[in-house]
């Protein structure tokens, strides 16, 4: 009985040991040889699922008019020529200003409305303020091809209609309640406590929020340019029906290359490299601040 009762406990000792073993997780440098090809070539095969198309573009953009039927002509032919013609020859450098006027705007105006909606939602309790955010969130329900009709009707009656302050307030409607909503969560990851020393300093409730929230929410205040300037930069529905021709985007006046009945290839391919341009200039701006501004509150209970 007792070298039963002995056998018994250590059994019971060993498989309680057995369980309270944490797993061990292999490390990359224990993954195995097999394991890494795999994983590293599907990362290659990605990346250039992904570059190829604007590698492309720019491959053709670099040769003759012909180049998007014949590209072997492109190694005989390299040239800038294409980019020279757009900046000569069209109105792509008033599309380019123009559409710097409105994404800035937009970026600006949108960056201060969301930080300042989703702080006061954050920090000061008032009533409406729960529907306030959900009405942000309803508003994100609709694509932006049915709000046309109302934003145009609106834009109308208020003279607004080529204007950019128009087009700039039209792209707000989309940037701002789902940056918003993503500046909340920032803020609500800043203690509350550092807005109470503010107070108890004297500072004023927009002077706590000028002086030391906003320098510490810079990550996401740099996801809401980005976001921002993104929306009006590529944007084309809205450009279209609420802007003429001498206040047009880069996005619509690329357009008028494929017009005709043989679109002009080089022309387009070169306006739509310029085009990337300043996004990815943006890009590479915030892209530090991008991961950690898109991931706050991911964790907040």
């Amino acid at each position: 009985m007792t070298a039963a009762t002995h056998e018994s406990s250590a059994t019971a000792t060993a498989g309680r040991s057995a369980v309270a073993t944490p797993r061990k997780v292999r490390g990359r440098e224990e993954r195995s040889l097999g394991s890494s090809i795999a994983l590293h070539g599907t990362l290659i095969v990605a990346t250039v699922i992904a570059a190829f198309p604007v590698m492309w573009i720019l491959f053709i953009s670099l040769g003759p008019k012909n180049a998007w039927q014949q590209p072997s002509e492109v190694f005989s032919h390299l040239s800038l020529h294409n980019y020279s013609d757009v900046l000569s020859q069209t109105d792509l450098p008033k599309w380019f200003l123009n559409t710097v006027v409105v994404a800035g705007g937009t970026t600006v105006l949108g960056v201060f409305l969301a930080a300042t909606a989703g702080y006061a939602v954050s920090r000061m309790k008032f009533p409406g303020s729960r529907q306030l955010m959900w009405t942000f969130l309803v508003t994100q329900m609709f694509p932006s091809i049915v709000l046309i009709v109302p934003l145009y009707l609106l834009m109308s009656e208020l003279n607004l209609l080529d204007n950019y302050l128009g087009l700039i307030l039209a792209y707000a409607t989309t940037a701002v309640p789902f940056c918003a909503w993503m500046m909340k969560g920032y803020f609500d990851t800043i203690p509350k406590e550092i807005g109470e020393a503010g107070r108890v300093d004297g500072l004023t409730p927009f002077g706590t929020f000028w002086r030391l929230i906003v320098p510490l929410a810079k990550p996401g205040l740099a996801v809401t340019a980005f976001y921002s300037f993104l929306t009006a930069w590529g944007e084309v529905a809205y450009a279209t029906q609420f802007m003429q021709s001498d206040h047009y985007t880069l996005a619509v006046g690329i357009r008028t290359f494929a017009q005709d009945q043989r679109p002009d290839w080089a022309w387009t391919s070169a306006t739509a490299i310029i085009i990337t341009l300043p996004a990815a200039l943006v890009f590479m701006l915030v892209q530090r601040s991008l991961v950690s501004g898109l991931t706050a509150g991911g964790t907040k209970s």
